[in-house]
């Protein structure tokens, strides 16, 4: 395994299944919010992104992200950081992400942002 033999090996393997979360269930476990950003948020809460800093996020199933959430992945993927939901502040990551999917990506480029099939079918890690 990557994880297994990388110099983040001591560090937690944070796991997702895209697949099994709605699309705004799984940008709030992603991104999460800071206190007051919408009604009910009475605290601010750190995000998958957050959690795996400087570990690994493993992303189970990336061929089942809506387009909306792929731009904001691959947002995180070019410059390194994330936005919790109402904040304006960015929040440097430095967080590997590995992505597996079943689906071929490639032939489902009208539905998945081309940008990112170009990334994850480079096998890059960007944040090492």
């Amino acid at each position: 395994m990557i994880h297994q033999r990388s110099m983040r090996a001591n560090k937690p393997f944070v796991i997702v299944n895209c697949a099994t979360l709605q699309e705004t269930l799984l940008e709030s476990e992603l991104f999460v919010h800071v206190k007051g950003a919408f009604t009910g948020a009475t605290e601010s809460r750190m995000g998958l992104f957050e959690a795996a800093d400087e570990d690994t996020l493993f992303l189970d199933e990336i061929g089942e992200l809506t387009i909306n959430t792929q731009a904001k992945l691959l947002r995180v993927v070019q410059s390194g950081e994330i936005r919790r939901v109402g904040d304006n502040k960015a929040i440097n990551v430095d967080t590997r992400i590995i992505a597996a999917t079943n689906k071929n990506l490639v032939a489902e480029v009208n539905y998945f942002v081309p940008s990112t099939i170009d990334r994850e079918t480079r096998g890059h890690s960007y944040f090492d």
